[in-house]
């Protein structure tokens, strides 16, 4: 859907209303997401359907002073005629010399703008060899550009616009205009555009999720337990973890949102402690296949036993990807209220679902939420608890079933959240 034919499209992609907000999506990405510094560079990665945002992003980042915006788009037609026609032996292939030369923007200092809106389903029914060692190469080569990220050592934002093939996938029973109109139409529901003032509410939202990660760091809970339906969870918590949510400063100094939406507030926890069993509230979707019916259950922080009614091979071979891939990376909490669980929508899109419920990422871990890691190697972080993997997978685990109570050292217990509720609000 480029900016032509967004305008050839008529109704509401043509309208007004959408052109005023796709502007506050691209200004609340440049200002609120990542806060673009004057003279910083930012490095963008977007679909090509993505081109009428991308342009709003763009202008509104050299507007808050940045020095040059480059981006690199992505085709689904081209991606998905690598796993028609490309030869057995080219799979184990990944573009080294550009994830190399992201890094090294990053490291000089260029921020990090993502915009999602791939089709879900675009590998479904592709050869899912190909697809996992494909993705391990990929993993691999863009590795040291994912640990800047995950170190929070740049600003970055991942935002997300509205594609066709997306939009149907949401939406199967529309023609696909009314499915792109109806996508966009969440996007900015759920992203807090639709006010008055979209950068005043995203000052009040960091501002209660700010306080929530405030109390969690203030009683330093040793452990978390999930219990519901399926699901009695023990996930003990990093040694000397730091919860986290909504706005927080990299390590570059600029204070960013790195995903909109977001109603998290997340940190890391011990790979070796987690115990129990869980089940899945929401399917999950990976590299075009829906996980759904998860359950696993933990000894010593390791899954140890796995079964889902749907997509079970995927979720083996993302298992098997390497050791961590079996551990924990993050654990997160979010509201069963919050606006994206309200919509009632399935976005099959990690930024959207995972702000849909609590949940737990298999892999690597966010060294940001631990303290003191100043000059601590690898090995120090993992034995503090933190993870290492080349994935970091989000799947949801809360719901309105879900009840959520912090444990200290000492055993005892405080309920966090009933039935997917805040109890104790900071």
């Amino acid at each position: 859907m480029t900016e032509r034919n967004t305008q050839a499209h008529g109704g509401y992609l043509a309208s007004a209303e959408f052109a005023a907000q796709l502007d506050r999506l691209g200004e609340v990405a440049a200002r609120t997401g990542l806060n673009v510094a004057p003279g910083q560079q930012v490095i963008m990665t977007a679909p090509l359907h993505a081109v009428p945002l991308v342009r709003r992003i763009t202008e509104h980042a050299y507007r808050a002073g940045a020095s040059l915006v480059t981006t690199f788009y992505s085709d689904e037609e081209t991606t998905l005629a690598r796993y028609k026609y490309g030869a057995e032996n080219t799979f184990d292939t990944a573009s080294g010399w550009l994830s190399a030369g992201m890094a090294e923007g990053f490291r000089a200092g260029a921020a990090r703008m993502a915009i999602t809106g791939s089709n879900p389903a675009l590998l479904a029914g592709q050869n899912p060899d190909h697809v996992s060692r494909a993705s391990k190469a990929a993993a691999r080569v863009n590795r040291p550009a994912m640990e800047i990220i995950t170190n929070f050592d740049v600003n970055w934002c991942i935002v997300a616009a509205a594609t066709p093939a997306w939009a149907m996938q949401v939406f199967p029973d529309l023609p696909e205009q009314q499915a792109v109109e109806k996508l966009w139409q969440a996007i900015f529901a759920v992203s807090r555009l639709t006010g008055d003032d979209p950068v005043a509410q995203w000052e009040a939202h960091n501002a209660i999720l700010h306080r929530r990660a405030a109390y969690l760091n203030d009683v330093r809970y040793d452990a978390l337990h999930f219990s519901g339906p399926g699901t009695d969870l023990l996930v003990g918590l990093a040694d000397g973890h730091d919860w986290a949510g909504g706005a927080e400063k990299a390590g570059n100094g600029i204070v960013c949102n790195p995903n909109i939406p977001t109603e998290e507030v997340f940190t890391t926890p011990h790979r070796l402690r987690v115990e129990g069993t869980v089940a899945s509230t929401k399917p999950l979707s990976h590299q075009g296949t829906l996980i759904d019916g998860i359950r696993v259950r933990f000894e010593a922080g390791r899954i140890v036993e796995m079964h889902a009614t749907r997509g079970q091979d995927v979720l083996e071979r993302v298992l098997d990807t390497d050791e961590g891939a079996r551990r924990l990376g993050e654990v997160a909490l979010v509201p069963h209220s919050s606006p994206i669980s309200r919509s009632g929508l399935l976005f099959q899109n990690t930024l959207f679902d995972e702000n849909a419920a609590s949940h737990i990422a298999l892999g690597q871990s966010y060294t940001k939420c631990m303290r003191d890691t100043q000059g601590q190697d690898e090995a120090a972080l993992a034995a503090r608890g933190a993870n290492t993997s080349m994935i970091h997978i989000d799947w949801m685990i809360g719901s309105g079933e879900i009840d959520v109570d912090g444990l200290d050292a000492q055993g005892g217990r405080v309920p966090l959240m009933r039935k997917g509720e805040w109890v104790i609000e900071a």
